[in-house]
């Protein structure tokens, strides 16, 4: 049976997530990339419940890019990300790179995060 790249990329995202859980003091760094957009989320898998979120869905983000699924706009997601919650008084996260590659927007928004001061 064949599967299709979405099938592989949530089978490999389930193997991930047996591994990598968010705490209260070390949260989830959890990105998604679609077609049309990047999101990140910061997530306290303890509580169950989403500290802070950015996406290219903004309307704060969308008019910078031209596209909002490339690098640049991972980048700028990264940063924004570091921004808010570094602004709730965390800076260590674990990373949850959503079954895809560490490869292009993956690492530049990981890249983008450290650099704005979080620790992963």
């Amino acid at each position: 049976m064949a599967t299709t790249r979405k099938a592989a990329r949530q089978r490999v995202h389930r193997r991930i997530r047996k591994k990598v859980a968010g705490t209260a003091e070390r949260p989830r760094l959890a990105v998604h990339f679609s077609g049309k957009h990047i999101y990140a989320q910061v997530i306290d898998d303890g509580a169950g419940r989403t500290l802070i979120a950015a996406s290219t869905a903004e309307r704060s983000l969308v008019g910078t890019n031209k596209s909002a699924a490339n690098r640049a706009a991972a980048e700028q997601i990264g940063k924004t990300i570091a921004e808010r919650l570094l602004a709730k008084k965390l800076d260590r996260v674990v990373f949850d790179r959503g079954g895809f590659f560490y490869h292009g927007k993956v690492r530049a928004l990981a890249d983008a995060a450290r650099a704005g001061g979080l620790k992963f």
